[in-house]
């Protein structure tokens, strides 16, 4: 996959690709049916999207909701075969650019698409002023095609990163995994900790989950893929994601125990799948009773994984 990370300088090898246009936070289902609609055997398939996100852009002082960082939105798209991806930088500028200068400037001669697909609540331009007629009306004086795809449901619930969130914020990482297609993941690199797990034998890789929605704080069943350095691979696991009550820690991290595993991991990309809710964040009144429940813990992600 190309990734660019603006609309200028494009080489003509990278133009000419029926996109699709959106910010895909999650790369949820209802994405995924954007994304195929825009599948053409004539042409490269394309992403627009944007970075950072314009909520984030417009509110940056608004309490963290993305699903995904750029780095896990980047590797599920090129799972899904994308050929092109144009990150495009959310600045001032971007924010400022009517509709219908961002058909002709961005889309057509930044990077010359041949198809544009959108979901049927798109917007964009500055003020949201435009909208799927709006972009209809733009493509045929300008001479590319427009698909636009309908909202997708699963039980009888509009599929949508709000009712995501909602899933994870509840502890229920399966709902979650239903809507998305997929695992939800938190992906980054392994930081120093305070190495108490492996004081206590159970070693743990430690990421933050800065700028990203904080699912439920608690214990979890995990698929663990080791993405980058010597120790590639998929590993079980059993991860905390939450504060440590017990050591008087208030910022939230994951910390992941990799079953069957020995290894330095610091540096090291991770991309940990939330499987299943174990427990909340508890307090104990010594360190037997952690480890005692640590164990319980990991004797009951084993069973959960090892039966998917």
């Amino acid at each position: 996959m190309r990734i660019h990370h603006h609309w200028s300088g494009i080489a003509a090898a990278d133009r000419g690709a029926s996109v699709a246009l959106g910010n895909f936070d999650g790369v949820h289902l209802g994405h995924r049916a954007v994304i195929d609609l825009a599948r053409d055997p004539a042409a490269p398939l394309g992403i627009v999207t944007f970075e950072p996100h314009p909520r984030e852009f417009f509110a940056p002082a608004a309490a963290p909701f993305r699903l995904m960082n750029a780095e896990a939105r980047t590797h599920r798209l090129e799972k899904l075969g994308v050929q092109q991806l144009y990150q495009l930088p959310f600045d001032a500028a971007l924010a400022g650019m009517s509709a219908e200068a961002f058909v002709a400037e961005v889309l057509v001669e930044g990077l010359g698409v041949a198809h544009v697909t959108v979901g049927t609540d798109f917007c964009f331009g500055k003020g949201r002023k435009g909208n799927v007629a709006t972009l209809r009306a733009e493509a045929a004086r300008h001479g590319f095609g427009v698909t636009v795809a309908d909202l997708v449901a699963a039980g009888g619930e509009e599929i949508s990163s709000t009712a995501i969130r909602t899933a994870l914020a509840e502890g229920r990482p399966r709902d979650a995994a239903a809507m998305l297609g997929h695992w939800h993941r938190i992906e980054g690199a392994v930081g120093h900790g305070d190495k108490r797990g492996k004081g206590l034998g159970f070693p743990t890789a430690n990421m933050g989950i800065e700028g990203l929605h904080r699912p439920r704080l608690g214990v979890y069943a995990v698929k663990v893929d080791i993405l980058t350095g010597p120790h590639r691979g998929s590993h079980d696991g059993a991860a905390s994601l939450g504060v440590r009550p017990m050591f008087g820690t208030n910022r939230p991290n994951l910390e992941s125990h990799l079953f069957d595993f020995d290894g330095d991991l610091y540096g090291a990309h991770l991309s940990v799948a939330l499987v299943e809710y174990l427990r909340p964040e508890m307090t104990f009144d010594g360190l037997p009773g952690l480890i005692a429940q640590m164990q319980a813990d990991c004797d009951r992600a084993r069973a959960i994984l090892a039966a998917l």
